[in-house]
């Protein structure tokens, strides 16, 4: 199969470009090559989808399958109208983020989305509404050759962002007391990277088509926090404080430095981390167990450093000072 991978040198995109290859699929990306390399196999060509005729060299060919993970919905325009023609079958890596409810479990594809970005560029303020712009574009272009899938929160080696890795790195680190957000019932629900990847590209060579949740299994935080520990060996106490506290104290909700990650503070995020997964398992989705998913991030963690600074959690100063300022 000949795959043309639109972007290809990032966290995902790279290893759907790496299991393609391993799969025996002639793979291109196309990519300005300023955020890392293609994997090895791949072919390269340096295009920036900003600027006129970035699609020129790839547009002179016929495509099996076209995948894209952008969130500029600019991009996706010019490669609808440059690529549309080229392409048997178009993939596009959209988010959970599209869904305009947040607060609704166990929600599943049909429920309503953002309205559509308008602007060709997203920011992180409007990236749901830039992904549901991106999805418009290609629905419309790409009509029933179209395949859009919606992962939640991508966990696994190579999570540069430090979110999925952060508690079992934590429970590894020390056995100091862990202050963990008090919302031991919220969902929580990860999608192994490699599992992703599988059943994007089983989805691309069985043909499959319409949007499907890419999530992984429901679990609450708690139990997330229970596994994260076991895995790890954290034998110390554990101190709850509660969101409203956190947010005080200037600690950070989900993501960034400082931050506690998997919990969101607004009251209308609840569920976002709880979506049917049901309709990508009956296509074909197999997710491997939490604990086999902690386990492999513990191991890439360690390479890593657990006293590295982190993209998402707290350092052991900034938690000592937290627990201490919580006990005073």
């Amino acid at each position: 199969m000949d795959l043309l991978i639109l972007g290809g040198t990032q966290w995902l995109g790279r290893e759907l470009a790496k299991a393609a290859i391993e799969r025996g699929h002639r793979v291109t990306c196309l990519a300005r090559g300023e955020a890392g390399d293609v994997t090895a196999g791949a072919v390269f060509v340096r295009g920036d989808r900003s600027l006129p005729g970035a699609y020129d060299e790839v547009a002179r060919h016929e495509w099996d399958a076209v995948i894209d993970v952008t969130r500029q919905p600019g991009f996706a325009r010019s490669a609808a109208a440059e690529l549309a023609p080229h392409a048997a079958h178009w993939t596009f890596i959209s988010s959970g983020n599209v869904y305009a409810a947040q607060n609704e479990p166990g929600a599943d594809e049909t429920a309503e989305l953002m309205p559509p970005l308008e602007s060709d560029e997203s920011t992180p303020e409007t990236y749901g509404e830039a992904k549901s712009a991106i999805e418009q574009e290609y629905r419309d272009a790409i009509g029933e050759r179209l395949l859009v899938i919606r992962p939640g929160l991508i966990a696994g080696p190579g999570d540069a962002s430090g979110r999925s890795g952060y508690w079992v790195a934590r429970a590894a680190r020390d056995d100091e007391a862990m202050l963990v957000p008090d919302i031991l019932e919220a969902s929580v629900q990860a999608i192994h990277v490699d599992d992703l990847v599988r059943f994007t590209l089983d989805s691309i060579e069985g043909g499959l088509t319409g949007a499907f949740n890419a999530v992984g299994q429901r679990l609450t935080f708690g139990e997330w926090l229970d596994l994260a520990r076991r895995i790890g060996g954290h034998q110390g106490e554990v101190v709850t404080a509660t969101p409203e506290w956190l947010a005080e104290q200037g600690v950070a909700e989900w993501s960034g430095p400082e931050s506690l990650p998997l919990w969101i503070l607004d009251p209308e995020w609840n569920a976002f981390l709880d979506r049917s997964n049901r309709a990508a398992l009956e296509a074909g989705l197999v997710l491997r167990p939490v604990d086999e998913l902690l386990t492999e991030l513990l191991e890439w963690e360690r390479r890593e450093g657990l006293d590295r600074e982190r993209g998402a959690g707290l350092s052991a100063a900034r938690e000592r000072e937290l627990l201490a300022a919580l006990r005073s």
